[in-house]
């Protein structure tokens, strides 16, 4: 009876070492969006902007300074209309404002703090004149390092994670050089990070965007197509959309009248094409100027909660929830995604 009842103990004092027992792998981290204010579960992003800005400065790459502004005076001219969009609904607002044209993670955070809004900040360079002269020199694999360890790290010290790569093209037929080694650049640090990349395209050559991405290997459904409401070919949108990238209407102006802006046309169009989860909406406002008195006139970020939602959910019901919290929450949640 002793040694049958030490036995059973040796074996369960094993079972609990999981000596004789093929070992469990460990469990991954759970996938998280970064804010300015740290990471958060997907699920929590709620309704989100997808396309916003704070502050801007277009003095020029060169002359870009934190100097040239009282980061206090943003604050008190942003931090009402952030509190105004949190009290329409939203919970995460997207600050697409890259480096060298603006970008003060540090002030978002403190406007993130005092709104109770999530704030997205981004890594990534936008296009000439506003990239600094080592970026003409350095090699796609260079510019990505530098934006992968953003992601990894933090940027500039301060502990803040973007939670996208923010990039531009030219608006020409054609990627530029440059402008290609900058995709190239975001396609590397996407095949590293699993962060989305969102390039100011409008009318540009976004079709070939996503050559330049599967080139890289790197599928359609990691790129963002910013101001897709700005090519007058939507038709090439539309076939970015079908292969599988998101397209975004992202400059809702502050009224719909009795007309509804061609903006609205374009984004019922493509619903009505069938392309709901492709799509992503947003105002492309805000925008305190720095070097303009006061910053200039900030554009609310109210227009879509107040002036076309309504319309649009009586058409396409349950659109509301498709175009601003499913379909930026799948848009924002890091995945690397390899083309096929």
């Amino acid at each position: 009876m002793h040694r049958r009842r030490a036995l059973k103990t040796l074996a369960l004092a094993a079972a609990g070492l999981g000596l004789g027992a093929t070992p469990r792998p460990p469990k991954e981290a759970p996938v998280s969006v970064q804010t300015v204010t740290g990471p958060v579960p997907p699920e929590d992003l709620g309704i989100v902007l997808t396309h916003e800005h704070v502050m801007v400065d277009f003095i020029g790459a060169d002359k870009v300074s934190r100097d040239r502004y009282d980061p206090d005076e943003v604050f008190r001219t942003a931090l009402p209309h952030l509190k105004q969009v949190r009290d329409l609904g939203c919970r995460t607002l997207v600050e697409c404002t890259p480096m060298f044209l603006g970008r003060d993670p540090a002030l978002l955070r403190r406007l993130s703090e005092a709104s109770g809004l999530l704030l997205i900040t981004n890594t990534g360079m936008y296009k000439a004149p506003y990239l600094p002269s080592h970026a003409l020199d350095q090699s796609a694999g260079d510019l990505a390092a530098s934006w992968i360890a953003e992601a990894q790290d933090g940027i500039e010290g301060a502990g803040i994670r973007p939670g996208l790569i923010k990039i531009a093209v030219n608006p020409d037929a054609e990627l530029v050089p440059i402008q290609k080694k900058i995709v190239r650049a975001a396609a590397l640090t996407h095949l590293r990070t699993g962060l989305s990349i969102a390039a100011h395209t409008g009318p540009g050559p976004g079709l070939e965007v996503l050559d330049v991405l599967k080139a890289e290997g790197v599928a359609p459904g990691a790129y963002i197509w910013v101001h897709a409401q700005s090519n007058p070919d939507q038709s090439k949108c539309l076939e970015a959309a079908r292969r599988g990238a998101w397209l975004s209407y992202d400059g809702f102006p502050p009224t719909r009248g009795d007309n509804p802006p061609k903006i609205e046309g374009h984004l019922r169009a493509a619903l009505d094409q069938g392309l709901a989860n492709r799509l992503l909406i947003s105002h492309d406002a805000g925008w305190y100027h720095v070097g303009e008195p006061g910053g200039g006139t900030y554009r609310p970020y109210d227009a879509i909660f107040t002036h076309f939602l309504p319309a649009l959910k009586k058409d396409y019901p349950g659109i509301e929830k498709t175009l601003l919290v499913d379909n930026p929450r799948r848009a924002l949640t890091p995945e690397v995604k390899k083309s096929s």
